[in-house]
């Protein structure tokens, strides 16, 4: 297990175990993520990848083991849970925009609501934001009106809006055309090397190599192997990453 310091780890998953119907999709899991990582969770479909991130902030429960998250066990409802949310930010590949709202009323919409912000403050906050990933030209549109692209970086500012912790991004390109990923793990790259804490299931092995200070491969519901990405891509150490990185790096 790679530490960063001795620091407390922001994630710990214990022996985490999740049930879909007879479906067992997450074994045994665990995993710590420390403070100002970047983990990208990678692997075949069905894994239990997209699990994983959705019980670090409750949208699943568990059925057994224990997530803890800076130092405290995860909450089951209530207000805890709510300020664990606000704590940790989501971003999913279908965008989930409120299409009734502007770019920037979607990004200010959970300051002012959770946090309690003055709307002027919300909106100061929200532009530094949009321009921070490149579309505060686009303020005062609504989502119909931007490409898929510009959307999922909407969606990215509003996770920043809530100053959360740490971003889990749950295959935040796998919904755009070709032409639009780059524009969008460009955006993530650069909250890597700002230091935000995230975890990142993707397809992209580039984004990997690239920002990741750890690569998690993930199949049939368990943690398979796990390594900075110099040492995953070049020398899996298992059958089964081997067989995983023959056919995705070919193509």
């Amino acid at each position: 297990m790679t530490e960063t310091g001795g620091s407390t780890p922001l994630v710990k998953l214990e022996g985490v175990n999740k049930h879909f119907g007879t479906l067992h999709v997450l074994k045994d899991i665990d995993l710590d993520v420390q403070r100002g990582e970047v983990v990208v969770v990678i692997g075949p479909s069905g894994g239990g990848k997209s699990t994983l991130c959705r019980v670090i902030n409750r949208l699943e429960t568990i059925d057994s083991g224990t997530i803890t998250f800076d130092g405290r066990e995860l909450p089951a409802e209530g207000k805890a849970l709510a300020r664990l949310r606000s704590e940790v930010g989501m971003v999913f590949q279908s965008f989930n925009l409120f299409s009734h709202k502007t770019i920037l009323e979607n990004v200010t919409l959970g300051p002012i609501k959770v946090r309690g912000i003055s709307r002027q403050q919300a909106e100061q906050r929200g532009m530094e934001l949009l321009e921070r990933v490149g579309i505060a030209s686009q303020a005062g549109k609504y989502p119909a009106q931007l490409s898929g692209g510009q959307q999922q970086r909407t969606a990215i500012a509003r996770a920043l809006a809530m100053d959360p912790k740490m971003i889990l991004f749950d295959e935040p390109t796998s919904a755009l055309d070709p032409e639009m990923v780059q524009e969008v793990l460009d955006v993530m790259v650069t909250l890597a090397r700002d230091g935000m804490t995230m975890m990142v299931v993707t397809h992209e092995m580039g984004f990997a190599r690239r920002a990741a200070n750890r690569v998690v491969f993930m199949a049939d519901g368990q943690v398979v192997e796990q390594g900075p990405p110099a040492e995953f891509f070049t020398r899996p150490s298992t059958d089964r990453a081997r067989d995983f990185l023959s056919k995705i790096l070919t193509h």
